[in-house]
Formats: structure tokens, C-alpha cells, sequence
């Protein structure tokens, strides 16, 4: 009987202090009104005198509810932690501390209210989400961070006292906010990602808008306490790129514990071509089929026949090599790639994705988007087909062309913007670092040269006025002093082309046409000075007007040669991604591997793994 008077004054007593938290801020305790012990006893007293008028016809259920008593059946209120507590549990754990911001903004939305029980029980996404960590290996995350405290134990511990015992009610208060400071510390990895990639700024210039996850809103999901047409409820990621690298990663490493595949030793050939024989050709083979199994002493194995070929074209379509069937070169190098490095670069890759934002396209944009793949040299519109920014979406591919990136000493940056509009027969202003590293010798000799180009010097005015060449001091001239502009005039020498689409932005980095067509035929494309050069700008342009009753293909084309410089404004905003994955798999269910041409794999994988 004690026992349960104690309880019920203990939930009261939790039931004024969230009253009373909503005025304390976390962070001051000197404003939380229970710190003085006369005022709690003052509140629990007349409490207990009620509960003793009436205890002649109370009992206790199973549960340890009240019942049947002056008050008629009655349930304890559901319990409570509060402020004080949330603050110092989470100061004890290092790992936690960073989520303190989130944890006083899940608990202060509840009311304190505890989150993982209803009716002293602890509800069924408890173990979902126990179960979501032993897994997280699959996630290329380790368990191990996620492990903080020991959670099994607590729960163990906390099933094994009896409902009428008083230190239940402790217990039950620290398994719920460690299971709410364990799942921000797992979610946060999951869905924001472990790596910084801002950390490097410098370096990688990922500049893509992050994704802005509400966590403690994704929680509230998964209790089912409020709705959402994001998985958050079946802990599950955002994109459709993530979970199919995620995927591939359980195949490899089902591979890898097998002892991955065998190294292609060709001896003292350069190559292997469709008709040699060699012992080498059943070690590619086994490569190329690391599941089957062969018999090295049929001498069949050891000839280089026309499936063994198409095997391996396929394999270098995968890789972003030269499609020739002939093993040797580039080919060799990435056939003998270990299976151990390639599981390192899917899981880099799908840290990638998660720092992609959940919603691709904003609401107020064309529901549609362009994605341009810098190491893979191309790029992509994928489209909704129901222009439905509130539903969820499934975006279709409805177009893709080859791209020129930039040089490695020119690096196209990685980013997201909004493209705005198309300028057909552009100006080409060009950047005041080639004027001084690449043009400068040739005008201290030459400063005819710029009209050879079709060039022209220009003041930098609204309404640019003409500028002799041979008036300037070529030979002092910097990147910082140089106070004139040099701009190519509109014509089929025009370095960006026909036509151009901008999306305003810090890196003056644009998508364009080019003269230099024969470009796209090359296996590597990285020949630019960061811009991207699209394969396709009329079709390109056609589509992004698409909607514009005055603009069709044969306008535009007119337009472009006009050598009339034209903008365009699109009626809506188009969200452009300027990004970097080394690893994909596509549509068919084929992964995809690519040279890390500017080295960032490098930076992420040393802050990944390190």
C-alpha cells in the first residue's frame, strides 16, 4: 500500500515539474522550483492525505496502477524525466554531449514525458532499434560507437524487478534518455553522415547544400508520434543511390570472406587479346566470375574466347576505361584493384549520400533536377513525373550526355545551385587568372594576338567601353592589377560555345557549349578550366525552355547564331548538383568504379577511417 502511495506522489510530483520546466532553462538550475525541499514536501503532503482518506478502497493491479479508489479507477500518469536529469546523465558521456541541443529539444516538445514507454512498458521500436545497431556494420558504420552504454543490460536489469519496485522508476528514467541520446549519436552518423566534408574545405570545395535532418522530429516518427513520407519509422535512408551501394557492400564482403578474387599476372605479355592463350586467361576468368568454379586443366579455360571478351568489356564499361576487349594498361591495374580497397571506396561513397539533402529539389523549384557526376564525365536530368513537390517522389531519368570537367589543377568544384538562365551567342569573360598565367606571354610580344582570337579589352563598366591591347603594360600585368576585362565576342570560336546556362554562383563555374567536340569521344574527359562542357547544349536548351511557346529547336539554333548575345530567363529555377562519386550502382544493378581524378577519395577515406 505504501509502496503504490509513494509511486502515485512520485508521478505527481513529475506531473507539476513539467508544469513548472517550460519557465527553467535548461542550463540554469537555479531556476527550477523543486530545488527547494519544503516546496516539493508542500506539494506531495496534501497528496498523501487525500490518498489515505480513501485507502480503505484501494488496491493494486498488476501493474501497480491505482484503482478503485476516492477517485475512481485511475491510472498513473506516464512518467517523466526532467531537465536537470537530461543535463546531467548526458554530461557523463562524451559521446553524448555534442546532442545536447537535440536532447532538450526532444524532451521540451514531450513535456519531459518519456519517450520508449507506454504503460511502463517499453515500446516495440526499442528493439528495432537495438537490432539497428548490432546491424550498422551493414551501413559501413561501426556498432561499437554506438555502443555508449550498455542498453541490453539496463533493459534486462530493468525487466527483472517487479512493477511494485521503487527503484523501477529510476531505471526506467535513464534507459529512456539513453536510448534517446544513443539514437543521436547513431542517427546523426546515419543520416548527416561521420566525415565533415566543409573539415576541407579548401581542398574537396564540397559545397552541395547538407542535409538538414531534424532528428529529434525523426524520432518523434519513429515513436509514431508524428507522420512523415521520409522511412525515418523503418530506420531506413533517404536515397535510392545509398541503399543500393549498401547492397553491393554486403555482396563484396560476402566475397572478401571467401578471400576476394585472384590477382591477373600476365608474365611477360603486355596484353592479352581475343584468341591468346595463357594461364593467366583462367586467373581473369575467376576474376571476372569469382563465384564459379573451373577447371584449370581444361585447356579451353586457358583460351581467350569471344565471352571471356564481352566479359571484359562490360567490366571496362563499369570502370570508365576504353571498351577494346584487350586486357593490359589501365584495364590490368583495375582488374588486380583488392576486393578490401573496393569495399573501403563503396562505403566512402555512401558517406557521400548522406550528406545529400533529403528533398533533392526544393518545393518551390521545377520538379526536376540536373546531376552532373564529375568522375564519371557526365551528366543527368532526372524528372518527377507528377510535378508533385508535397508527394513522394520517384524521380525518372529522362536525359544524359558526356561532360569535360575540369583539370586536375583547375578543379571543377562540387556544389548545388539553382540554374537560372540560358545565353544563347555568349560573351566568354575570361577570368583574370588565365589572363595573367596563359595569355600574358602572349600579349607582352603580341597585343594583336586578342584580335586573332576574336578578343577584345573592355572597361569593366555597366556599358563596357573599348580598350586598345596595345595601350597596356603587358608585362606588369597580375591577376590582381589587371582592372580591365578581356572578353571573346560571340561566334563559332567562342570558347564556351554556342550557348551557356548559369546558375549564379561564388565559383563563376557554369555549364556551356564548346568548339572542341572531338573532346567527347575521349575515355577521360578533364580538359576544362573548371567549367562543364555538355555534349548536347541544343537538346539541353530545348528542354529547359520546354513550356516557352517561342522557343523551339530551330529558334534556339537561329538565336545561337545570331551573334547577338540573348538571356533567357526560366520561368522556374532548376536545382543543379556538381558532385563526386568514385562508386554507383545503376539501374540495371551493376556497381560502377572511377579513378578518384582530383584525389578527394584520398582526404575522405584518411577522415573516415582514421
Amino acid at each position: 500500500m505504501f509502496i503504490a502511495l509513494y509511486l502515485y506522489q512520485a508521478a505527481a510530483y513529475n506531473a507539476f515539474l513539467r508544469i513548472t520546466q517550460k519557465s527553467a532553462q535548461p542550463n540554469n538550475t537555479d531556476m527550477n522550483p523543486f530545488k527547494s525541499k519544503y516546496l516539493r514536501y508542500g506539494l506531495l503532503l496534501p497528496l498523501s492525505a487525500s490518498l489515505l482518506i480513501g485507502c480503505g478502497n484501494s488496491e493494486e493491479n498488476k501493474e501497480g496502477n491505482i484503482t478503485d479508489g476516492l477517485f475512481g479507477k485511475k491510472e498513473l500518469p506516464q512518467a517523466s524525466t526532467d531537465s536537470v536529469f537530461v543535463k546531467q546523465y548526458i554530461s557523463k558521456q562524451p559521446e553524448f554531449k555534442e546532442f545536447n541541443d537535440l536532447m532538450f529539444h526532444f524532451y521540451g516538445d514531450r513535456d519531459y514525458k518519456l519517450a520508449w514507454f507506454r504503460e511502463n512498458e517499453l515500446v516495440p521500436q526499442t528493439q528495432k532499434f537495438l537490432e539497428v545497431i548490432d546491424k550498422s556494420e551493414q551501413e559501413g558504420l561501426d556498432p561499437q560507437n554506438y555502443k555508449v552504454v550498455d542498453l541490453e543490460k539496463m533493459i534486462q536489469q530493468y525487466k527483472q524487478l517487479e512493477p511494485q519496485d521503487s527503484s523501477r522508476l529510476a531505471l526506467q528514467q535513464e534507459i529512456d534518455v539513453a536510448l534517446t541520446a544513443s539514437y543521436f549519436n547513431y542517427a546523426s552518423d546515419f543520416y548527416r553522415g561521420r566525415a565533415n566534408p566543409q573539415l576541407n574545405a579548401s581542398d574537396a570545395q564540397w559545397d552541395v547544400k547538407r542535409n538538414k535532418i531534424k532528428l529529434h522530429k525523426a524520432l518523434q516518427t519513429i515513436l509514431k508520434e508524428r507522420e512523415s513520407t521520409y522511412p525515418y519509422y523503418e530506420f531506413e535512408a533517404l536515397h535510392t543511390g545509398y541503399t543500393r551501394l549498401r547492397e553491393k557492400l554486403q555482396e563484396y564482403r560476402e566475397l572478401e570472406s571467401r578471400g576476394g578474387w585472384p590477382k591477373v599476372e600476365l608474365g611477360n605479355r603486355k596484353k592479352l587479346e581475343q584468341g591468346d592463350t595463357a594461364q593467366a586467361v583462367i586467373a581473369l576468368r575467376k576474376r571476372l566470375n569469382p563465384s564459379q568454379t573451373f577447371a584449370a586443366t581444361d585447356p579451353k579455360m586457358k583460351t581467350y574466347d569471344a565471352q571471356l571478351v564481352a566479359q571484359v568489356k562490360k567490366f571496362q564499361m563499369l570502370n570508365g576505361l576504353k571498351e577494346d576487349g584487350v586486357v593490359g594498361g589501365n584495364t590490368l591495374k583495375q582488374l588486380n584493384v583488392p576486393v578490401e580497397d573496393r569495399i573501403r571506396q563503396i562505403m566512402i561513397n555512401m558517406e557521400r549520400w548522406r550528406w545529400i539533402p533529403k528533398r533533392l529539389v526544393p518545393k518551390k523549384l521545377d520538379q526536376k533536377y540536373i546531376w552532373v557526376n564529375i568522375p564519371e564525365y557526365k551528366l543527368y536530368i532526372y524528372e518527377d513525373p507528377n510535378n508533385d513537390p508535397e508527394a513522394e517522389r520517384q524521380y525518372k531519368k529522362t536525359m544524359e550526355m558526356r561532360v569535360i570537367v575540369g583539370k586536375t589543377l583547375n578543379s571543377t568544384p562540387i556544389f548545388s545551385d539553382k540554374l537560372e538562365y540560358v545565353v544563347m551567342a555568349p560573351y566568354w569573360n575570361v577570368p583574370n587568372s588565365i589572363v595573367a598565367k596563359e595569355m600574358k606571354p602572349k600579349l607582352v610580344n603580341n597585343p594583336g594576338w586578342l584580335a586573332s582570337q576574336n578578343m577584345e579589352v573592355v572597361t569593366k563598366d555597366k556599358t563596357p567601353q573599348s580598350v586598345s591591347p596595345y595601350s597596356i603594360d603587358w608585362a606588369n600585368v597580375s591577376e590582381d592589377n589587371f582592372n580591365y576585362r578581356i572578353r571573346q565576342k560571340p561566334g563559332p570560336k567562342n570558347s564556351l560555345g554556342m550557348i551557356k546556362f548559369l546558375f549564379p554562383n561564388e565559383y563563376a563555374v557554369y555549364l556551356h557549349d564548346t568548339p572542341a567536340d572531338a573532346l567527347f569521344s575521349q575515355t577521360n574527359r578533364d580538359f576544362s578550366h573548371g567549367c562543364v562542357r555538355v555534349q548536347y547544349p541544343v537538346k539541353l536548351a530545348d528542354y529547359l525552355l520546354e513550356g516557352m511557346p517561342e522557343w523551339n529547336e530551330q529558334t534556339i539554333k537561329q538565336t545561337m547564331t545570331s551573334g547577338e548575345e540573348t538571356w533567357v530567363t526560366l520561368p522556374k529555377q532548376v536545382q543543379v548538383y556538381l558532385v563526386y562519386f568514385t562508386s554507383w550502382v545503376d539501374d540495371n544493378g551493376d556497381i560502377h568504379f572511377r579513378e578518384d581524378i582530383y584525389g578527394h577519395d584520398k582526404k575522405l577515406e584518411n577522415d573516415y577511417f582514421g
